[in-house]
């Protein structure tokens, strides 16, 4: 594990501590079906106007367990937006990790704002928002193993050397939305994964 110092504070943190809102937090390794499930929830769940969505590990160096940048996941999420619900009012923002989950809100909280409404599918995540303070919802995941995001990426590390793109894009239609397969395809985003080292770690 890297230690909390090496980690460099990118991006850092805004000037003006952002409006408290209805928040979404995810790594989003790749964006998924499982993060579009979430999403749509809490847009339906939200008290504010806007929902922010969150991501995390922004300062991870590419690894198998974080292929993609927090630039690339924000393509990710912003054409399935585009694509799929072109009027939602949301943000989407980047907060790097600290490896510290007790200090994790008090440092989130430059970033996505004071206590608003956290809306999540991770127990842990859950817990610690509510230590401090904050209101939550908790959003109950179907066929949670399926979603994993260690089991997305290994699927798509598997297929990455197939030359049938159609076959690809088949295949990865059950976990990842088409227009996240295509920007995928489209940007080459897949190729690079043989060559981030070993076998994928089990991490979300």
């Amino acid at each position: 594990m890297i230690n909390e110092k090496e980690l460099e504070m990118i991006p850092e943190a805004p000037e003006h501590e952002p409006e408290p809102c209805s928040i979404v937090l995810g790594r989003f390794q790749p964006f998924h079906r499982g993060h579009v499930a979430l999403i749509e929830w809490a847009y339906e769940q939200k008290e504010s106007s806007l929902l922010r969505i969150a991501i995390g590990s922004a300062n991870r160096p590419q690894t198998p367990e974080n292929p993609w940048s927090w630039e690339e996941r924000k393509d990710m999420i912003e054409n399935w937006k585009k694509k799929v619900h072109p009027k939602w009012n949301i943000e989407i923002i980047a907060i790097p990790d600290i490896n510290n989950p007790p200090k994790w809100v008090e440092h989130a909280t430059q970033y996505h704002g004071k206590s608003g409404l956290l809306l999540t599918s991770d127990k842990e995540t859950q817990k610690l928002y509510e230590k401090s303070k904050w209101k939550t919802k908790f959003f109950e995941l179907e066929n949670r193993d399926t979603f994993e995001g260690w089991r997305v990426r290994e699927t798509c590390k598997m297929l990455s050397t197939v030359k049938e793109k159609d076959s690809v894009k088949q295949i990865l239609l059950e976990t990842i939305p088409e227009v996240v397969i295509e920007w995928l395809m489209e940007k080459d985003h897949l190729s690079r994964l043989p060559f981030l080292g070993p076998n994928v770690e089990y991490v979300g």
